[in-house]
């Protein structure tokens, strides 16, 4: 080989390797944009701070029923775990079940209302339920009520969706859902998903259908199923998501127990190859501000989480008291739950610091305590 022919060959090694790089750099911008861009309109109050909470009259003894006193938070020299999966240290979700079964968002009630606490350090998922028939202020909607600024929680989401538009935010129904929740409870929300009964169907049948354990005769009445395994579908899952045979706890009791179902489901190594293939068929179908990769995050979470470490929190049913509401909008007294919401504000600020639930004993599949209503998936 002649000393030309090795300069030459020089130069083109030299210039395929810069063309590698430059493509590689540009293949690399194009996957970070893609995965670091919202599926859809972020949160309409980042940085916004909790309202005041209860605190109790100076000298007074008794503490509201239900309120629990925390203890000093003692500070020790510690090594501090890091977040797995890329997450950070906690993510605080918003999950909306929209009672629309048709393929678009445009109105619906918020049907079923969570908020996730996400630790992606210990790992471990909390979930906490918000009943639907809490009368509450729902703020920028007055001017559109002829001056009325309450109504029930689920209808926050309703008058946030374009069908009603009842203030002028991309966010929809979750942003003024996620405004009400920390008006009146403190909530700190991160983000958010709102499914419908259609999508909620799809997924189920999605991953080839969920096992749904009823471990007591309460849960039979409560479902309509007879004890023991069932094997489940989406549309047989819905109907017991939304059985409203025992009342509005009962409700959610079913709920839960179909959604330690499909977290079972999920977290099979079978299904979590599927993952990322159902994120993109359900792109469309979902409302969320999530981007690709923080839902690689979850996914990867889902891993690794231990199944007593998911927990699903109900606040104390002896907090609510049903009774009615003139409604104006309807003309007429509706069926709503009263109750106290510093004492509520409370529960939500240990839920969001990690201080509640926390359980101290393994409990077998799907059962309660009973004292603070708290499920553990197992």
């Amino acid at each position: 080989m002649t000393r030309g022919q090795i300069i030459i060959i020089t130069l083109l090694s030299i210039i395929a390797c810069a063309l590698i790089l430059v493509l590689g750099y540009f293949t690399y911008r194009i996957y970070q944009s893609f995965a670091t861009r919202p599926l859809g309109p972020a949160l309409p109050f980042a940085g916004q701070t909790m309202p005041p909470l209860w605190t109790p009259t100076p000298g007074s003894e008794s503490t509201p029923a239900g309120l629990v006193t925390l203890a000093p938070m003692v500070n020790e020299a510690t090594t501090i775990p890091s977040a797995v999966c890329g997450g950070p240290d906690i993510m605080n979700i918003l999950v909306v079940g929209a009672d629309t079964r048709r393929d678009n968002y445009i109105y619906g009630l918020a049907d079923a209302i969570r908020i996730l606490r996400v630790d992606f350090v210990t790992p471990k998922v909390s979930i906490l339920e918000f009943p639907r028939d809490l009368w509450v202020e729902i703020p920028h909607i007055s001017d559109n009520l002829n001056g009325q600024n309450h109504e029930k929680l689920n209808q926050a989401y309703l008058y946030g969706q374009p069908g009603f538009r009842y203030w002028d935010n991309p966010s929809g129904g979750a942003g003024l859902l996620s405004l009400t929740l920390n008006l009146n409870f403190g909530a700190q929300i991160d983000h958010y998903i709102v499914v419908n009964m259609r999508t909620f169907v799809n997924i189920v049948n999605a991953v080839g259908g969920i096992t749904v354990n009823i471990p007591d005769i309460e849960a039979s009445n409560n479902t309509g199923l007879l004890i023991g395994d069932h094997d489940l579908d989406g549309e047989e899952a819905l109907k017991v998501v939304r059985n409203r045979q025992g009342g509005t706890f009962e409700r959610a009791d079913n709920q839960n127990l179909v959604l330690c179902a499909l977290r079972e489901k999920i977290t099979k190594p079978k299904v979590i190859t599927q993952i990322p293939g159902l994120i993109e068929s359900f792109e469309d179908n979902v409302l969320t501000d999530f981007t690709p990769e923080q839902f690689a995050q979850l996914a990867c979470l889902g891993t690794k989480l231990p199944p007593q470490n998911i927990v699903f929190a109900s606040f104390p049913v002896e907090l609510f008291k049903p009774t009615r509401e003139f409604d104006p909008v309807f003309d007429k007294r509706i069926y709503i739950l009263d109750a106290d919401f510093d004492i509520m504000r409370d529960y939500v600020m240990r839920f969001q610091n990690g201080s509640w639930p926390k359980p101290s004993i393994a409990l077998p599949t799907a059962t309660y305590f009973e004292e603070e209503k708290t499920l553990i998936c197992q």
